[in-house]
């Protein structure tokens, strides 16, 4: 916890630095909040006024922890975000995860969602829901549905995600249920700073043989960092991984944020780095 803690001082303070030296020279102040993914765990619809095509890059690192972003060493992501009209946003991802105990493993996802409620301009709330499909570390298959919702001011933002998971296995659970949210507040033109926070596997409240070794939560700091003018922006949060139920079954190779080893308490840390294809 105190890695953590002094992990997150030190990058807030650079962030911080270099947000006031991009503010002396850049003074502009912004109208909207039209960050591509300010967060790492929550995922925000593109609309017209957004971004429109996006690539980034994100590096992990967690210990006592496995999966897409929590595994257990280093984890590396690229992905793909765009704007395809209509409300419709793409967001497509493949990781690769180089582990402790060694080995290169990969996994990749793809899904399409709508915004059902606003998503015709950047402020004001957007509600969406979208289908996706993704093949595991294991390489099985799964048929992935997303919600979102967001609400964009000026000078803050939040987002929320409830994702459902069907895994092509009969080893796996019925159905698997993800959620996470996320606040930022702006604390100077081009810096963001808030908090995010994760549950996973949700069905281990209920399920005793839940296939991902139990309910997983995460909450921790969230700093996003947006220069003016710039086609880059940077985030990056994470924090302890709690383990909030335990199942007995052997955890599968399911794509997962925070991890799927119920054996103890980890963290997991996530940067992102997007570049903006556009600007």
């Amino acid at each position: 916890m105190k890695k953590i803690f002094l992990m997150f001082v030190f990058a807030g303070a650079v962030l911080n630095c270099a947000a006031q030296k991009i503010s002396e020279t850049m003074p502009a102040i912004k109208t909207g909040t039209d960050a591509a993914q300010p967060f790492l765990f929550s995922l925000n619809t593109l609309t017209a006024e957004n971004p429109r095509w996006n690539i980034h890059y994100s590096g992990s690192y967690g210990e006592r922890t496995s999966g897409q972003f929590g595994y257990d060493g280093l984890g590396q992501q690229f992905g793909v975000k765009g704007y395809l009209g209509n409300r419709f946003t793409l967001y497509a991802t493949a990781a690769i995860g180089f582990a402790n105990s060694g080995g290169v493993t990969s996994a990749q996802q793809a899904e399409v969602i709508r915004d059902l409620v606003g998503g015709k301009g950047i402020s004001g709330f957007r509600l969406g829901a979208g289908l996706g499909l993704s093949r595991d570390w294991s390489s099985i298959g799964a048929a992935i549905s997303r919600i979102t919702a967001s609400f964009d001011q000026t000078n803050w933002r939040m987002a929320g995600n409830l994702r459902f998971e069907k895994a092509f296995d009969k080893t796996r659970d019925k159905l698997d249920f993800i959620s996470s949210f996320g606040y930022q507040h702006r604390v100077s033109n081009v810096l963001y700073v808030g908090l995010e926070a994760l549950g996973q596997d949700l069905e281990g409240f209920w399920e005793k043989d839940e296939a991902e070794g139990g309910a997983k939560l995460m909450i921790g700091p969230s700093i996003n960092l947006e220069p003016n003018h710039s086609k880059l922006s940077f985030s990056i949060s994470g924090g302890p991984v709690f383990y909030a139920t335990r199942s007995n079954v052997i955890p599968s190779e399911a794509i997962r944020e925070i991890g799927s080893v119920a054996s103890g308490n980890g963290y997991s840390i996530r940067a992102l780095v997007n570049f903006n294809l556009h600007r």
